[in-house]
Parts: structure tokens; sequence; C-alpha cells
């Protein structure tokens, strides 16, 4: 049987790969633009919070499922988010995404959470400040749920009766 833990880490570890790969969709949507700087930016962010991860995943071990074959899973389902902009300023398929982001952002600061408990018990999570990483998890959700509620006017307004 695989080890809990490892299975819990390499699933986020996936969710980090189509973050990188949503924002880096993003980025080239809306360059030059607001919307992709903000992209590139927290790509930047999220990037370094993978980097911590992977320094877990290294300390608690392998396991069974294959992770190039669940990032290459994830990174098809990025790239089929309806991204093209069929209104100015966003569209639908950006407001999703940006969405799906928000979530994955929560689930990240449920991991750093998780991670500093574990940490009590189980000697392969290294000593890192989860507390830390929960403050800027946090910020990053904030940052991302300002960008698609701005989004909201320009998704729907011109729809609504």
């Amino acid at each position: 049987m695989s080890d809990p833990l490892a299975v819990y880490l390499h699933d986020h570890l996936a969710g980090s790969h189509f973050a990188v790969k949503l924002l880096n969709s993003l980025s080239e949507q809306y360059k030059g633009e607001d919307l992709g700087d903000f992209s590139s930016a927290i790509c930047a962010e999220i990037e370094q919070d993978q980097s911590v991860l992977e320094q877990v995943v290294n300390n608690v071990g392998k396991t069974t499922i294959d992770l190039t074959e669940a990032t290459g899973w994830l990174a098809e389902k990025a790239s089929q988010f309806k991204l093209h902009r069929d209104r100015p300023g966003g569209g639908l398929g950006t407001f999703e995404a940006l969405e799906a982001l928000s979530l994955g952002i929560r689930g990240k600061w449920a991991l750093w959470q998780a991670l500093h408990r574990i940490r009590d018990f189980d000697e392969r999570v290294p000593a890192e400040d989860f507390g830390q990483l929960m403050r800027r998890a946090e910020d990053q959700y904030n940052r991302v749920e300002q960008q698609r509620l701005g989004l909201i006017r320009p998704t729907f307004a011109s729809v609504a009766k």
C-alpha cells in the first residue's frame, strides 16, 4: 500500500503543475496587459511554493503514482480551459480559470496547515515556516479573487437583461 502522506503530497504537486500551466496560458493570452503581468508575478510565487513542496516530497519519498502521467493529464485539462477572449477584458474562460486557481490556492493553504501539524509526529516533514507559507497562500488567494471578481461585469453584464 502506498504511503498516504506521499500520495497526498504528489496530488498537491500535480495541482501545482496545473496552476503553473494555467498561469502561463493566462500570461501569454494577456501579454502586455495587467492580467498578464499579474499572472506572471503570481506564477513566480507559485513556482517558489512548488519548490518547497518538492523538497518535502523528496524527504517523504516517492509513491507508486506516476507523477508524469498525472501532470500530463492536468496539463491537458489546463489547455482545455476556454481561455479565448469572447468579451473585452476577459470572458467566461478567464473567469473560470481564475476561479480554479483560487480554489487550488485554498487547497495549498490547507496543505501547509496539514504539514505544520504532521511535522509534530512525522520527522520526514522538514522544518519549514508553514505559518509564513499559509500567510503567502492567503495573500495569493486574495489577489486572485480580486482579479476574478473584477471580471464579473465584463463577463456577465453584457448578457444580463
